[in-house]
């Protein structure tokens, strides 16, 4: 007995989806800092940007909407609307999961770079992630690199997150 898989077995397989996004915002005084789904208290100031300016959260968000074909964060989050205005970027993150799985597919993995001169990520690196990855429902991995003074964010002056996200379309259940 053969299978439709017999003849061309790449076809029963789905093919990886790979999407990047990138966030970048200004640091605004005023405003506290949340960063890669975490308050950072002891930071004088906070990040530019709706709801929460969180790079981290934004980028990879970015990353599995563009992945699924889902357009980006504005799309979906119109932050003038009360369901989103001051979301927590946890809860961005897991509606962007439902989103995505809504879409038929699986989330693998994304893995984040944040870049900027402060705050540290080293201290609360395996935090954020486990935060991260519980919002998400798929692991989340995070690494940072300072600019080394180069540019605006290199002097201090805010933040850029870059994210990949990996997803796999989910077959039907009658094999389509």
């Amino acid at each position: 007995m053969t299978t439709p898989c017999d003849d061309a077995p790449l076809a029963c397989f789905p093919l990886p989806r790979i999407g990047t996004g990138v966030d970048i915002h200004p640091f605004a005084a005023g405003r506290p800092m949340r960063l890669a789904g975490l308050d950072w208290p002891d930071e004088p100031v906070g990040l530019a940007g709706e709801p929460d300016g969180d790079v981290v959260v934004h980028a990879a968000c970015n990353a599995l909407l563009t992945a699924a074909d889902l357009g980006d964060l504005g799309a979906h989050f119109d932050t003038s609307t009360p369901e989103w205005e001051g979301a927590a970027p946890t809860v961005l993150l897991a509606e962007t999961a439902r989103l995505v799985s809504n879409a038929g597919f699986r989330i693998g993995n994304v893995s984040i770079q944040l870049i900027g001169e402060h705050p540290r990520l080293g201290p609360r690196r395996v935090e954020a992630q486990k935060v991260l990855t519980a919002a998400l429902g798929a692991p989340v991995f995070l690494g940072a690199a300072t600019p080394e003074g180069l540019g605006w964010i290199g002097r201090g002056d805010g933040l850029a997150a870059i994210a990949n996200a990996l997803i796999v379309e989910v077959p039907s259940v009658n094999g389509g």
